[in-house]
């Protein structure tokens, strides 16, 4: 052993080691780790920083751009709103409905944002079904998870292990060459999940009000018009089906200078009616582009406010001894006077069959307002409002949708033609979401998860530093001198099993670069194929099923009130089926012998 490969396998260990613990920031680790190789002479700093330039981190970069166009626009909610439509109030039904939906669209999103985009929708589909979430949940985050292995870019471990791939003389992964195995890994969960796996999810009571209050899926009150174009004008109440459409329910109707209907299912909905709805933010601001109606505001409100960069939308609370108990929003001359205005009202099993402006303030009160930043923090600071949440980003713009699906459908045909470099097909994506304004300028960076970006950087620079210094050729020949006698089958399990193992303390990415160059090396040294040993350590660092780590799992562990030994119960059976089929197709597909 030289010195230099002593140098990289300590660093290694004491990366592992805060890896595990988190005690310092994941990003940071990594920024570290690209120091100390500048530092112990490892590499030079143009070596060190070579990764952050990688062709890799760009794509990623502009992967997380491309499906925040699909995010912005409502397209991967309005996959969602159907689910209990199509699956009523069955647990079978809506297990397989919530997994297929959730594989389907991390196959081409990142799962973790497939997770966080479909939680309140599942959320709301377990609490209409009288579900318990916990039964929802956890098939949510593990059918995200299964359906990243099923292309290219259904996670950015597969795009990391890919773009590292050249420097052992291997051709990258092509768009859909992980597809074949990684649909029969989704259909194994798939049926373990509905088979056995529905059996040993814990029936965890509803926790609705600290979940709402957590998550923000909250209920408002809004008022909106009915314009006289509108598709609703004439049907009744039960046919215009709000509800279904919107996941808007109608509480009122106002009609001729307040005269106040309750909402029959058999009244008709006239030109000019303000109807009383009830339902989460993201529905009531797009109400205008689905159905022909728009909030109805203290003044008339355009979708431009809605975007502008110094009116944004807030979620406040009115605190226990605020000056605003007891007055309306009429005699307080609210917009006058603070210079907001109010879009909605939240207030917890209270029916509100009056328009807001006439509606006495009460202690708890949620309102949705829009103004200024600095008018809602001088409310505040006077102690009378506590601000919750600024979701002036949350509106969906479904009239982008087209152009959102458009610039998604030119990055797969220029990557499966392979006619330019991914980069440029990701970027040519990218930027039909800007010149069609899907994506503002001013969000591009918003919607990168730049520690993602910063750690898949520091450690393709560590791979390199294990390849110059020969510690990945040093661990190999380890490898090779205590269990080469036992078969490469057995060898290539033994990586599958390592990589796993340490996706459970580390990222999945971080599991996957490390293990990569030692697992090429050793193939190498066997005679083995070296992208069949590459193919299995990929979908290994996807397998995280064991703890509630995963960042996908992280998201659902909270809502689905579960233990960290639900993970383990149902997890290390999945884990199982999952090692079989890759153990069982991955030769075949890539054979073990070159």
């Amino acid at each position: 052993m030289t010195p230099q490969i002593a140098t990289v396998l300590i660093l290694l260990l004491v990366a592992l080691v805060l890896f595990a613990t988190e005690r310092i920031p994941v990003d940071i680790v990594s920024l570290l780790l690209v120091l100390a190789l500048i530092l112990t002479g490892t590499l030079t700093v143009s070596e060190a920083l070579a990764g952050f330039g990688h062709d890799v981190v760009i794509t990623i970069a502009s992967l997380f751009v491309l499906t925040g166009g699909l995010v912005k626009t409502g397209i991967v909610e309005a996959i969602g709103r159907r689910l209990h439509r199509l699956a009523g109030n069955s647990e079978f039904r809506l297990t397989a409905l919530v997994m297929i939906v959730a594989a389907a669209s991390a196959s081409v999103m990142k799962n973790t944002t497939t997770t966080a985009m479909l939680l309140p929708v599942v959320m709301g589909i377990a609490e209409r079904a009288r579900i318990q979430p916990s039964k929802l949940l956890m098939p949510l985050a593990f059918g995200a998870i299964l359906g990243g292995t099923t292309t290219l870019i259904g996670t950015s471990t597969n795009l990391a292990v890919s773009a590292a791939l050249p420097r052992y003389g291997l051709a990258p992964y092509s768009m859909f060459e992980l597809t074949p195995v990684g649909l029969a890994i989704v259909g194994v969960g798939l049926a373990y999940m509905l088979l056995i796996g529905l059996r040993l999810l814990p029936a965890c009571g509803s926790a609705a009000r600290s979940l709402t209050e957590r998550y923000h899926i909250r209920e408002y009150v809004s008022e909106v018009i009915v314009l006289p174009n509108s598709p609703l004008v004439g049907k009744s109440v039960v046919d215009a089906d709000l509800s279904d459409a919107l996941d808007l329910t109608v509480i009122g109707v106002l009609r001729d200078a307040g005269k106040r209907l309750a909402p029959h299912s058999t009244e008709k909905i006239q030109a000019g009616d303000l109807l009383l709805v009830r339902g989460r933010v993201e529905d009531i601001l797009r109400v205008k582009t689905e159905a022909g109606i728009e909030i109805k505001p203290d003044f008339k409100l355009s979708d431009r406010d809605l975007r502008d960069g110094e009116m944004q939308l807030f979620e406040v609370m009115i605190l226990r001894g605020s000056a605003l108990i007891g007055r309306t929003l009429k005699r307080l001359q609210f917009r006058e006077r603070y210079g907001l205005t109010v879009l909605a009202l939240n207030r917890h099993g209270v029916s509100l069959l009056a328009k807001m402006s006439d509606v006495p303030l009460r202690f708890g009160d949620v309102l949705l307002v829009q103004g200024r930043r600095e008018e809602v923090e001088h409310l505040a600071a006077d102690g009378n409002l506590l601000i919750l949440q600024d979701v002036s980003q949350r509106g969906t713009r479904a009239a982008k949708q087209r152009w959102a699906l458009a610039a998604f459908a030119l990055f797969l045909a220029l990557s499966v033609a392979q006619v330019v470099p991914l980069v440029v097909a990701v970027l040519s994506g990218v930027f039909v979401l800007l010149a069609t304004r899907t994506i503002n300028a001013q969000e591009l960076y918003d919607l990168i998860e730049w520690r993602l970006i910063v750690l898949i950087a520091g450690l393709i620079s560590f791979s390199a530093a294990m390849e110059k210094t020969g510690t990945d050729q040093y661990l190999a020949k380890m490898i090779v001198r205590a269990v080469g006698e036992h078969g490469g089958m057995a060898v290539l399990a033994g990586f599958f099993l390592l990589t796993v193992f340490l996706t459970q303390p580390m990222s999945n990415q971080a599991a996957a670069l490390v293990v990569l160059p030692v697992a090429v090396k050793t193939a190498l040294a066997l005679g083995l194929n070296p992208r069949t040993f590459a193919v299995a350590v990929t979908y290994a660092a996807s397998c995280s099923f064991l703890t509630p780590l995963e960042p996908a799992c992280v998201l659902v562990y909270a809502p689905g009130r579960y233990r960290f030994f639900d993970f383990l119960k149902v997890g290390s059976i999945l884990t199982i089926a999952v090692f079989l089929i890759v153990m069982l197709l991955v030769p075949l597909a890539w054979p073990l012998v070159p």
